[in-house]
């Protein structure tokens, strides 16, 4: 389906629970009318009230908006603060240095607590540390570790400060690391020996030796270590330190350094649709701002919750609702180092029993396949945990199918817990659209409605708002504090990619298709109109992977759609041209498995095709231009309709569509 075409409407409606509504932070619809009436009346006033309210300065912003250079704005010009000051510190001077901060589950189940004061010090340590390393205030750390406690802290040492960090996902290679290295400019690299994830131990400190290896990475005067396994790693002299012995006699006490309300807090890279990785750079306050706003909103949290986000630090996800927005509201959360399937797929839903999590944030990906293993081994279904002490569901990455919102709802809310489906992306820097349990009636698979301060629309090709019903392009009509500031390095692809001038130059571009309802005007995110894949919530270009499948010595064209899948949601599928003949047979299964081990190293194993199909050469129209929208009706099953008059080669549809047919050219 064309994200322009709309969707079968769904009626399901869900009211909040009174119980829940009572006490909401945002109290039914009036009190949600309201507030997007006051961001409508006095759009500065709005967000300068909750930026005086909820954050710490050193020093008073004196601008709250400054769109003179539009669309590179700026917000809170004047004033100074610190992100780990306002994640740590204001806590300890309210009296909650004894409150758990975070508690940690490693893959083989061991638990680590540690409270707000005990991170501070951490955190304190490794901020001297990294001072004693030479890196200063500006300077630019990528993060390439394991799911832990030292993540968190790396992140938190960095921007205490002044440091700009980069996370980089565990899971990406050598070359997808150093690449990020690069561009980002990196000074130093922290990471661990190994990672364990569904008790195997993996590499890091391999990966990034050999990263360093590959070259432009001069700039890089310091790798430190944290000794996850004690596994066996090679190690420079003069450049390698163990964090324990960087740590060891650091003072538990250091300044958070003041920085500019529009201080580069972090830069992480997402995929885009040319073949080079955008590095979405955001800043300090207004990040802040809406990282804590949303978890008071969207997650409606009190003292007493216990959050528990799913995500990796490596994504946006693992950044807003991990290591800053629990932080920053004084929440304890849980950490998990593991992975849902291990050491059966019953883990999330012990783990939310024994440690009697109140809200827990996930990605659809994860529910299609626990409903799979629930619905086919009665002994992890959720029905046999003690869920009663989960309030409120979320799910993000990616649209949530209506049936799977229904089982989640049933299985494990037990239909008492609202299911917050929010709609937001690493650009966005947190929640754009999504439901406040307090206040909106629920429909499965509808992120529903803009947050207060958000004035999202959907419009067509020309920038024109369409009526209810009819589908177009998801845009933001005005700035907001936590949207992406720049590319890092490119601001001329940030202006074209997010603010194109077919759109008028003053619309943000969100990428996705969207519909709103008729009658409600819910929204309804109906795709991507690029071509960036969502495969389990994570974003990769289509350019990426081909150029990571042209790199093979034996390939001599590539090109990969998307296709849906009931587990990942998106499943990736390549066309190939081989520089030889067709392989059969078994030596064609050996090539399939070949080439995905050859992107998983390239780029990283998420970014495996699932299956790969072999032809001689790919359907293109007479200019040259590969007809892809043919190809993922070829990788969806579906017969070929489509205009293909004026492709220069049309029988390639039919040997590609007869490939599929074969298990000698499937994925394996």
């Amino acid at each position: 389906m064309s994200s322009m075409e709309s969707k079968i409407p769904e009626h399901r409606a869900f009211h909040p629970p009174a119980s829940f509504a009572r006490n909401a932070e945002v109290a039914g619809m009036d009190a949600y009318h309201a507030l997007c009436n006051e961001a409508e009346r006095d759009y500065e006033g709005f967000w300068s009230r909750r930026a005086r309210d909820l954050l710490h300065w050193s020093k008073p912003f004196t601008t709250v908006l400054d769109e003179s250079d539009a669309p590179f704005c700026r917000w809170f010009d004047g004033g100074t603060l610190n992100a780990s000051y306002n994640c740590l510190d204001r806590h300890l001077k309210n009296g909650n240095a004894q409150k758990v901060a975070l508690i940690f589950e490693a893959d083989d189940g061991a638990v680590t607590q540690i409270t707000y004061g005990e991170l501070h010090a951490r955190v304190c340590q490794l901020a001297n540390g990294l001072k004693e390393l030479g890196v200063r205030l500006g300077d630019r750390v990528v993060i390439y570790m394991p799911m832990s406690i030292e993540g968190i802290v790396a992140m938190q040492a960095c921007a205490r400060i002044g440091a700009t960090h980069s996370v980089v996902f565990g899971g990406f290679s050598a070359k997808s690391l150093q690449e990020r290295v690069v561009d980002v400019g990196a000074v130093a690299l922290i990471t661990a020996d190994q990672q364990v994830r569904g008790g195997k131990n993996l590499p890091l400190k391999a990966i990034v030796d050999e990263a360093l290896a590959m070259g432009g990475c001069a700039a890089v005067r310091a790798v430190v270590v944290y000794r996850r396994t004690g596994g066996q790693i090679e190690w420079v002299e003069g450049r390698d330190r163990w964090m324990s012995e960087l740590v060891a006699n650091q003072p538990q006490s250091c300044d958070a350094e003041p920085v500019d309300a529009e201080h580069p807090l972090f830069v992480l890279y997402t995929s885009g649709s040319t073949g080079k990785p955008k590095g979405v750079q955001h800043c300090t306050a207004g990040y802040l701002l809406w990282a804590l706003m949303t978890m008071q909103w969207t997650f409606d949290l009190k003292p007493d919750d216990l959050f528990w986000c799913t995500a990796d630090i490596g994504w946006v996800t693992g950044h807003t609702y991990i290591a800053y927005g629990p932080l920053i509201a004084g929440a304890t959360q849980v950490v998990f180092e593991g992975v849902p399937s291990y050491p059966d797929s019953g883990r999330f839903w012990d783990m939310i029993a024994r440690h009697k999590v109140s809200i827990f944030y996930t990605a659809p990906t994860a529910i299609r396949a626990l409903i799979k293993a629930a619905e086919t081994n009665a002994d992890i279904h959720p029905k046999q945990y003690d869920l009663s002490s989960l309030r409120l569901l979320g799910t993000v990455g990616e649209p949530i199918n209506p049936e799977v919102w229904m089982w989640y709802h049933r299985n494990i809310g037990g239909e008492r817990c609202p299911v917050i489906d929010t709609f937001w992306q690493t650009e966005t820097g947190g929640h754009l659209i999504a439901p406040l349990p307090g206040a909106t009636d629920l429909v499965p698979g509808s992120c529903t409605l803009p947050l207060p301060g958000i004035q999202a629309a959907i419009v067509d090709e020309s920038g024109v708002e369409v009526p209810n019903g009819q589908g177009g392009l998801l845009v933001v009509k005005r700035p907001w504090p936590s949207m992406i500031r720049t590319i890092w390095g490119d601001p001329e692809r940030f202006r074209s990619a997010y603010f194109p001038a077919e759109l008028g130059g003053n619309l943000y571009l969100a990428g996705d298709g969207a519909i709103r309802d008729e009658f409600t005007g819910y929204f309804t995110i109906t795709g991507r109109i690029d071509d960036v894949l969502n495969v389990s919530g994570h974003r990769m270009g289509t350019m990426e992977i081909e150029s990571a499948l042209v790199a093979h010595p034996l390939v001599a064209e590539a090109a990969v759609v998307g296709r849906p899948d009931d587990v990942t949601g998106e499943a990736i599928s390549a066309f190939v041209v081989l520089k030889r003949s067709l392989p059969s047979g078994d030596e064609a299964l050996q090539l399939i498995s070949e080439l995905r081990n050859w992107v998983g190293s390239e780029i990283g194993p998420i970014a495996k095709p699932k299956e790969v199909r072999f032809g001689e050469s790919l359907p293109k129209t007479r200019s040259g231009k590969i007809m892809r929208r043919l190809l993922r009706s070829i990788a969806n099953g579906e017969e070929v309709k489509q205009d293909t008059s004026t492709l220069e080669n049309p029988a390639i549809l039919e040997q590609f569509s007869a490939s599929g047919d074969s298990t000698s050219s499937r994925g394996v």
